[in-house]
């Protein structure tokens, strides 16, 4: 049955209150910066040229939301896709078992958090690989002229004319130095763009991005810089005193609108516990209440090993009923709904007879 609530969505200063109609089996998710990055794009170009909010691989959205995908993505990689929730479950579960043996790398038919631990880097190094091999095709999107190198102006063309804006003009006014009549929220997408876009321009700054710095454009998990700016930006939405850190309140105080009966009161209560699970047990390292940037970045790089070993523990832990800290094979057929998304029937009685 569907459940309706009011949420309030702030733009800066301006305020609305949204009906929202949510499925009892669908997270809350509160109001992003802008509520142009949850249109639907309206061409495969929009969807290239504009940065994602979601990164796989990575923990937190870039408004951020918590991924909540994370777990299929570092487990699965870019095999994510064969597990479909409609997936004939025979077939899943058989692919399961392949990966199993995969994970396994030393063969003992127990999957150790080292084990784990490597698979985890492996399938996040997989994610990498993808988003170079699209950065390629936005690049040339956005460099028709293929010399290598995309101006602000350039990538501003292109952007707007995604946005349905006639390209011919908006270069035209562009050239002549004239006002662009945009509205308020493409302008303020504009001006984040904006500042993301010279941000990866690397030093020596020339206003141009090569390929490699557009890559840290649209995926800012692939650069350093990009990272602290990533968490910045975070830190700058989550903030309410200004002191540049989170607390827990700040960390799970994002706007979750007025309930209106109980199935939305259960969906809101699932979203902040989950916050809070992951604010003290993960993100603040030290555990003193207070998370910095320095354990936000931390916990954002998608290729630190630690963090790949205390995830890999993590999710050992949520299927270790027989509690040796391993995963044997029936253990992850029967919590491969955690693993995968997909929920497999008839599980133990099929194992033995296929694997």
């Amino acid at each position: 049955m569907t459940a309706g609530r009011v949420v309030r969505v702030c733009v800066g200063s301006v305020c609305l209150f949204l009906v929202v109609f949510l499925m009892a089996d669908v997270q809350a998710r509160p109001a992003n910066m802008s509520a142009l990055k949850d249109k639907s794009p309206n061409s495969k170009e929009d969807n290239e040229i504009l940065p994602p909010d979601h990164l796989n691989g990575v923990k937190l959205e870039m408004d951020g939301h918590l991924n909540k995908d994370f777990h299929q993505e570092v487990f699965l990689g870019k095999e994510m896709e064969e597990f479909e929730e409609d997936s004939e479950p025979r077939r899943n579960r058989k692919k399961l078992m392949e990966i199993f043996s995969k994970v396994d790398f030393n063969g003992d038919k127990s999957v150790s958090a080292k084990e784990m631990q490597r698979w985890i880097m492996e399938k996040t190094e997989e994610h990498f690989q993808q988003a170079v091999k699209e950065n390629k095709l936005s690049f040339r999107a956005v460099d028709p002229d293929g010399d290598g190198h995309v101006t602000w102006d350039e990538y501003r063309i292109k952007f707007l004319a995604s946005k349905g804006f006639n390209e011919k003009e908006v270069a035209e006014k562009i050239k002549k130095n004239e006002e662009l009549k945009v509205d308020e929220e493409t302008q303020e997408v504009l001006e984040n763009l904006k500042d993301r876009w010279f941000q990866a321009d690397n030093p020596p700054a020339d206003q141009l991005l090569n390929e490699e710095e557009f890559l840290s454009f649209l995926h800012p998990e692939h650069s350093r810089g990009m990272l602290k700016f990533m968490v910045k930006e975070i830190v700058r939405d989550l903030d309410q005193d200004g002191d540049k850190k989170l607390t827990l309140s700040e960390f799970i105080s994002l706007p979750m609108g007025t309930v209106e009966n109980q199935q939305a009161q259960d969906i809101d209560d699932d979203w902040v516990r989950e916050r809070k699970k992951e604010f003290e047990e993960v993100i603040d390292a030290n555990h003193d209440g207070i998370v910095t940037m320095e354990e936000l970045e931390e916990y954002m790089d998608p290729m630190n090993e630690y963090n790949a070993l205390n995830e890999a523990k993590q999710m050992i832990a949520v299927a270790d009923e027989n509690q040796n800290h391993n995963l044997e094979l029936e253990e992850i057929l029967k919590y491969s709904e955690y693993f995968t998304g997909s929920k497999l029937m008839d599980y133990a009685r099929n194992v033995h007879e296929e694997f």
